[in-house]
């Protein structure tokens, strides 16, 4: 079986390719020999990294079917280093969003690890937007889908990704139609029983994953991890989302159940173009949900964890 090396990318094989957007598979990468995934670089990414792109979190248990949602926390009295401690200390899950984009040392390093795609793959480059997560080794992501392509490049630590098939009984057409109205964000209802039923990879340093559009995943930490999270819209991606903006508009206004499943190609190109207008206007009216912030940074705390009283997140 061939095999290609990039600069970023190792051992790509054709198998690689044909499963590419197709399936689930793993790769091995460069990024950690960059040089700027490590503490002492990602410290200093964050302290110039704009507040308005940055999410500090931790998780909280105590909904049934929501479990591990995020809260959103205070982290202004803070610098690069204290968010870093907090992670590898307590329950904290830092997202830089947009990092891989808004720094020219990170961004040349993603036009280099998506130039790497083409080259293996000899498709077109993707218009891709990264963003960077630290996180500690208690830290879970909740199970969600993606409204577009995503890719997880993962650097340091060990994680556990679980991946479920993508049916109606992990990702029901109205839970996804809720996600892309906007009535709540990507999170989807979770059961432990469920994971019978998912595929999950252990990922080491420097292994990339990447799985099918629309894919549901939650993801256990294992120890204190940096990862890179990519995603990228195709016309594949833009062409389902439209469509499906239009069954959630049918279904909350005239009651109407459609499936993705069951619809024609020749209705789906009506719904999509529909749906591209649709959701210039403005036709669902989406609710004004506030970011709550619960808690704050401290690094007198044990967990770095202290509640504080709500307020809307205004940073």
């Amino acid at each position: 079986m061939t095999q290609k090396s990039t600069d970023i990318l190792v051992d790509w094989t054709d198998e690689h390719t044909a499963k590419f957007q197709k399936d689930i598979l793993t790769v091995r990468h460069r990024l950690s020999e960059t040089g700027l995934f490590s503490d002492e670089a990602l410290a200093q990414m964050l302290d110039k990294h704009p507040k308005e792109k940055l999410d500090v979190c931790t998780m909280h248990t105590d909904h049934p079917l929501y479990p591990n949602q995020f809260r959103t926390g205070d982290f202004r009295d803070v610098d690069g280093a204290t968010l870093i401690k907090a992670a590898k200390a307590g329950a904290i899950w830092v997202n830089a969003r947009q990092a891989m984009n808004v720094h020219p040392e990170y961004n040349a390093v993603l036009k280099r690890m998506y130039g790497s795609i083409s080259e293996v793959t000899g498709r077109p480059s993707f218009n891709a937007r990264g963003g960077i997560l630290i996180s500690s080794p208690v830290a879970k992501v909740p199970f969600h889908c993606d409204k577009t392509e995503t890719i997880l490049w993962h650097v340091r630590g060990k994680k556990r990704i679980y991946i479920y098939p993508l049916t109606e009984e992990f990702l029901a057409d109205e839970s996804y139609q809720n996600i892309i109205a906007n009535d709540l964000g990507d999170d989807l209802p979770y059961k432990a029983e469920m994971d019978k039923s998912a595929r999950y990879f252990d990922l080491e340093p420097d292994q990339m994953i990447s799985w099918q559009l629309n894919a549901p995943h939650r993801v256990d930490n294992q120890s204190y991890c940096v990862s890179v999270t990519t995603e990228y819209s195709t016309k594949a991606s833009a062409f389902k989302n439209s469509v499906m903006y239009t069954d959630a508009l049918l279904r909350k206004k005239f009651s109407v159940q459609a499936k993705w499943s069951d619809a024609s190609n020749g209705q789906r190109l009506i719904k999509s173009a529909a749906g591209r207008v649709l959701r210039k206007a403005g036709a669902i009216k989406v609710d004004d949900v506030k970011d709550m912030v619960t808690f704050k940074i401290d690094e007198t705390a044990k967990s770095y964890v202290v509640d504080v009283e709500p307020f809307v997140r205004n940073f």
